[in-house]
């Protein structure tokens, strides 16, 4: 008898389950039940089709080959049957079916299965202000959502919009809306956005926003919003806000309706449990994608992590499963990329910040660099945060931001992480260089060797974040700047004392033995020099500062 497979979901994981099961077992009879009307679209590339970089809709349904994937597709390319505008309403279990409803009809039916697989998705989370009443409030989580925020573009004008959530989902919107016209406020409850970066970083994006114009509001809750059919503003622990559209973006939560009442078991994270095959506690049921729970693979702990690519390889690991295979998903290490504006913002594994909540001792370097050669067209600098176990001397995590090419590198780190390397293996590793694409000592090397310089005792370092609180607490140290007068005229920063490192030994005299001295320049490369310089000489508390004055995320003086 043919194996019959249903799959619950038909946007990401759920049509690569179906494909790769025709593809495995051609005698298959898989249906896909999906209750919207679109298939296999890419929502990732939803903003950038409000900002009008993503030409057409129909692009984001489609193949690379211009054919759309709609259920026509399905059937005669995949041999797959669609049910489009049809939700699962039950499953049971006991008789291998599940219960749906299509539109149209009066009756549900039931639908039996050998192997059933969900994918059933997020939902975003809606806040109890954001509850329909007013118009021109949405989340963009689907092509309806879409549709609808294109169509007040449409009306043009510099109006007043207010996103609220500073993630990936937020920050991407803000851009295309201000590229669209728009005067865009950021609203984060939180302290900082971008929560998968740690706080040096993230401030960095947070500077480049209102470079472009944003207006970015941290620490401010929204308590509700104002207006008549639509929206005319947005009420928060901060103050009143204008707004003729409002972008809520603050998460979504994994959509288990379905599985909670089938009585599968959902994992500590809120998505349904499965083991490293995908199965559910059903050996018969699959979870995959954004519904699912998965294991971080650093710590080997359950984590919710959703992301469309997690949702793509997981589909194909079920697809083998249910067909009779052995395969497994090891896991995630959480590996973004956003752009934010001419700005990469990535990150893998762990941040310092969840390093040391899981226990570790965390050893970092905070190393800006170009990502080619200085002397060649469109160089741009990056900054580069790496993380390591200092007993073990493995690196645990990595992160980029700035407007050159941070993606390859979170790509070499995120490789190095799952290998299990240390910082002394990446700091050797063979990558490609010319000088169009890197330099010569790329610059996650000089990151890995910057971390095993700290490792190996000989530089201590201390973080801007630090540094600042330090300097609003007036405490006493010596904050030193060894670059060039001219560098120090241009851009400097607070409660420096500016000695050129050409200058520093004739002038150690100059320099107090009884305090500590945090040595700095641009990216801290020449700070490091300095601190070594010190330490030969015998002053007993010397650091520097991670990153210099290019890492620096706070207000410099001119």
């Amino acid at each position: 008898m043919r194996m019959r497979v249903i799959v619950v979901g038909g946007v990401a994981a759920g049509p690569k389950v179906a494909a790769k099961v025709m593809r495995l077992n051609p005698e298959a009879d898989v249906t896909v039940i999906e209750r919207g009307e679109s298939l296999s679209y890419a929502g990732c590339g939803m903003p950038y089709w409000l900002s009008g970089e993503v030409k057409e809709l129909r692009d984001l349904m489609s193949t690379p080959a211009g054919v759309v994937r709609d259920a026509a597709f399905f059937q005669k390319v995949k041999g797959v049957r669609v049910l489009t505008g049809t939700e699962a309403l039950e499953i049971d279990r006991a008789r291998k079916r599940i219960r749906v409803r299509s539109k149209g009809r009066e009756q549900d039916e039931w639908l039996e299965y050998d192997r059933l697989a969900l994918a059933t998705g997020a939902k975003p989370v809606v806040p109890p202000f954001a509850d329909g009443r007013l118009g021109n409030v949405h989340t963009l989580h689907s092509l309806p959502d879409v549709e609808r925020i294109q169509a007040w573009l449409a009306r043009g004008g510099n109006r007043p919009v207010v996103v609220i959530g500073g993630g990936l989902i937020g920050l991407e919107t803000t851009e295309a809306l201000v590229q669209r016209g728009c005067s865009v406020t950021l609203v984060e409850a939180l302290p900082r956005i971008l929560q998968p970066l740690d706080e040096e970083l993230s401030r960095l994006v947070e500077n480049h926003l209102a470079s472009h114009g944003v207006t970015v509001m941290t620490d401010a809750r929204v308590t509700g919003l104002e207006g008549g059919e639509t929206v005319q503003g947005v009420v928060t622990t901060r103050g009143r806000l204008p707004a003729e559209l409002v972008l809520v973006a603050v998460g979504v939560r994994p959509n288990v309706e379905l599985a909670r009442a089938a009585g599968l078991a959902i994992g500590v994270t809120g998505g349904i449990r499965v083991d490293a095959g995908l199965r559910t506690s059903d050996p018969d049921i699959f979870a995959v994608g954004d519904c699912a729970e998965t294991t971080n693979r650093v710590t080997g702990k359950p984590c919710y992590v959703p992301l469309g690519s997690t949702a793509n390889k997981q589909g194909r690991v079920a697809a083998i499963n249910l067909c009779g295979g052995n395969d497994c998903f090891p896991g995630v290490l959480g590996s973004t990329v956003c752009r934010v504006f001419d700005y990469c913002a990535a990150r893998t594994g762990l941040t310092e910040a969840a390093a040391r909540e899981h226990g570790y001792d965390v050893m970092t370097a905070i190393v800006p660099d170009f990502d080619r050669a200085h002397y060649m067209p469109g160089v741009g600098l990056i900054v580069l945060k790496l993380v390591a176990d200092a007993r073990t001397r493995k690196l645990l995590g990595a992160q980029a931001v700035g407007p050159g090419t941070g993606d390859k590198r979170i790509d070499v780190a995120a490789m190095a992480i799952t290998a299990g390397m240390t910082v002394d293996d990446l700091a050797n590793a063979d990558l490609g260089y010319a000088p169009p694409y890197a330099t010569a000592m790329d610059a996650i090397l000089t990151a890995a060797n910057v971390l095993r310089n700290k490792l190996d005792g000989l530089v201590a370092g201390i973080s801007s974040t630090d540094v600042k609180r330090r300097l609003d607490a007036g405490e006493d140290f010596l904050f030193l700047d060894v670059r060039s007068p001219a560098e120090h005229q241009q851009e400097r920063l607070p409660g420096t004392v500016l000695i050129p490192l050409g200058a520093l030994r004739a002038r150690l005299g100059e320099l107090p033995r009884d305090k500590e001295i945090v040595a700095f320049c641009k990216a801290s490369l020449r700070g490091y020099e300095a601190a070594r310089i010190l330490l030969g000489a015998g002053f007993p508390r010397v650091r520097m500062m991670d990153g210099g004055v290019a890492a620096w995320p706070f207000e410099k003086l001119r």
